[in-house]
């Protein structure tokens, strides 16, 4: 019975058997031979000279994000809000880990990922990844702290790595972030100035040249910023790239200003350009070429009575009785000849029951209904009348951070925002709604105010959508960042996240201040929907990064004493939980951390269930054959057992014994 391994897979070592499939000659005891890679591609592939770009710790960094690493995510139910019916996440812990540890689960699973990661101004915290320490050093951090207790470290302009330690910072970020891009994802990224050169030039490599979407300039301070040297800067950007532009679009989002519409005989808006000719003089059209064509018919329309005649005719062709009648004749041509319409008769007559056509003197169009547009490269603040899913009225375009933090300020009744610079949920919600109104995922791993998590809810609240989120956060601890914070604004801002992680007798994290803000945000939220959001998913599951739930003892012979004997009878923590053990095989065997699970006792003994049978655990010390042949007989796909539920070898045979009979294509592992 194999061992589940909880560790995260190696990147690296994937990458190369990858290369191994393709040329077997170049790899050797698990290292690849270059020089033979390149002479087998051809001399072209790398030539003596190329563009490279390159800085100091990059070969470190590209390796960081390959490592594996032996870590867990451990739930919080009591943090948590709505646990056994939300599928929203809110994960605690380094980023960098996180990633690693969401791999196998959500690998290609996530449709959009917004980051908005330190800008590096030069007093910015950005996170501390020393690729330099020992094996051993790294596998004892939880992943919070560096050797000097802090998680981060302010990159001031005076570091003469300043921009090598950002590139080193989001560099194996985004590579793991790609990872779980669905095939149709798209990665948006909030940056301002100071590393936007570096960004499109890592964001290349990561996701490659072809598959840059585009910049946005965004208008988040119209007044400018009073403390630049030469010029006021109001804008800040957003760099956008697909995981493969192929498969990626967005769909026209931004709503028409009523001004551009009219209303039609039947109340709907019309947009007067944009028309399609259906029939009528077009020169686009293929010439008719078969007589008996589906899209070769002339048409005759009589407004009065809205009566229509299709009938197959010859060019010059005309059914003068029903010219007499009132009718206007209208058909295809260029030039003297037959052109084929644009849709064929059945199409045609379906738009007409619909009211979609628009007759003039000589042509027959297609209304455009549509009362969206396409999202323009600079995003301005402004408001105006508009048309909202066929209705006429007020649209803000909202993306000042002044606006947020008023927002914010409201939310947790304060005077002082706990956040500084958050981002606007107005500017959110139009990046999200890019994409069509279907469920998907979308992750934030510099969650920080959590403002993603409240635009999606908020969202999904107008239009009924049913959009999940993960949000990753590292727990800052406040109290050492007001020690660090220079401005006073800074520390007016770290003052009022303490203040109000009083109020919520909470320990001074800045997760406490975010997970608090999704609380607040979606019963707000809910409460404004009323009746329309009665299966509106306001809750989520907090997780928390934490080492391995296993054992890892390694003592000399001398060492040994009969107490650690006894304490290594078991090779779990003694702190671990059952739910603990069950989030780690989750991840273990890539299952989502979302779904619904039971637990019940079988014959006595506590039996986990994960989505209907994705995977039944036990995790009891001793279990009975009773209790296994039930399992095996509900033919779960996956089934976990703890390795002391056995008292010997021949009792695990029999186990799988057991399941081979009652279920044969369970996978069956003892952790």
């Amino acid at each position: 019975m194999n061992k589940l391994k909880f560790e995260t897979p190696n990147l690296s070592a994937e990458t190369v058997a990858k290369i191994a499939e393709l040329f077997p000659g170049v790899v050797t005891e698990g290292k690849v031979n270059f020089d033979l890679l390149r002479s087998m591609l051809g001399d072209e592939v790398y030539g003596d000279e190329a563009y490279e770009f390159t800085w100091v710790g990059k070969r470190a960094a590209i390796a960081e994000a390959g490592r594996p690493i032996r870590k867990t995510l451990r739930p919080c139910v009591e943090e948590s809000k709505d646990w056994d019916t939300t599928e929203n996440l809110y994960i605690e812990g380094d980023n960098l880990d996180v990633l690693k540890l969401l791999q196998e689960s959500y690998l290609g699973k996530v449709k959009m990922i917004y980051i908005d990661p330190p800008y590096n101004t030069g007093n910015d915290f950005v996170y501390r990844d020393d690729f330099t320490q020992s094996r051993d050093e790294y596998d004892g951090e939880v992943g919070v702290y560096d050797e000097d207790g802090d998680r981060l470290f302010r990159n001031t302009e005076s570091n003469g790595r300043f921009h090598s330690d950002w590139c080193s910072m989001i560099y194996p970020r985004l590579v793991l972030a790609r990872n779980v891009l669905s095939p149709d994802g798209v990665i948006f990224i909030s940056i301002d100035d100071n590393e936007i050169a570096q960004l499109r030039e890592i964001c290349d490599e990561v996701f490659g040249e072809s598959n840059f979407i585009g910049i946005l300039s965004v208008e988040n301070n119209p007044k400018g910023r009073k403390n630049s040297a030469f010029v006021s800067v109001s804008s800040e950007y957003c760099v956008i790239y697909a995981k493969s532009k192929r498969d990626a679009y967005f769909i026209e989002n931004i709503p028409k200003k009523a001004s551009d519409m009219t209303e039609d005989e039947d109340g709907n808006f019309v947009h007067g350009s944009g028309k399609r000719v259906l029939v009528g003089e077009n020169s686009f059209n293929k010439y008719v070429s078969k007589s008996d064509s589906d899209k070769n018919y002339s048409v005759y329309y009589c407004a009065k009575d809205r009566g229509l005649f299709i009938k197959k005719e010859e060019y010059g062709e005309t059914d003068r009785q029903l010219l007499l009648d009132g009718y206007v004749k209208y058909f295809s041509h260029n030039e003297g000849r037959l052109v084929e319409n644009t849709y064929t008769e059945n199409k045609f007559r379906e738009l007409f029951e619909q009211r979609a056509l628009d007759f003039s003197a000589d042509k027959i169009y297609e209304k455009n209904f549509n009362d969206t547009i396409r999202i323009k490269s600079q995003l301005v603040n402004r408001e105006y009348e508009a048309i909202v899913r066929g209705k006429k009225q007020s649209y803000s375009m909202e993306l000042t951070t002044t606006g947020a933090g008023t927002y914010v300020k409201n939310l947790f009744q304060v005077t002082d925002s706990p956040f500084s610079a958050s981002k606007n949920i107005g500017y959110l919600k139009i990046l999200i709604s890019l994409f069509e109104n279907e469920p998907f995922i979308v992750l934030d791993f510099f969650s920080g105010s959590a403002t993603t998590a409240d635009a999606v809810m908020r969202l999904n609240a107008e239009d009924g959508g049913k959009r999940k989120f993960i949000m990753v956060q590292l727990p800052e601890n406040l109290d050492e960042n007001l020690q660090r914070a220079g401005a006073a604004s800074e520390k007016q801002t770290i003052q009022s996240a303490i203040s109000i992680c009083d109020g919520m007798n909470k320990p001074h994290l800045l997760t406490e201040i975010g997970k608090e803000r999704i609380r607040r945000a979606g019963d707000k939220i809910k409460a404004e929907a009323g009746l329309t959001a009665l299966n509106l998913d306001i809750g989520f599951r907090v997780l928390k990064l934490d080492d391995t739930n296993m054992n890892d003892v390694y003592y000399a012979a001398g060492d040994y004493t009969q107490d650690l004997i006894l304490q290594m009878e078991s090779n779990i923590k003694p702190d671990r939980t059952d739910m603990d053990l069950l989030y780690g095989c989750l991840l273990e065997w890539g299952l989502p951390l979302s779904m619904p699970h039971t637990h019940e006792k079988i014959d006595g003994f506590t039996v986990h269930t994960y989505n209907d049978g994705d995977l039944i655990a036990c995790f009891e010390d001793r279990i009975s054959e009773k209790a296994i042949r039930e399992i095996a007989n509900r033919n779960p796909l996956r089934a976990v057992f703890r390795d002391s539920s056995f008292n010997s070898s021949p009792e695990k045979i029999n186990v799988f014994e057991t399941f081979k009979l009652l279920a044969p294509n369970t996978n069956v592992r003892v952790i």
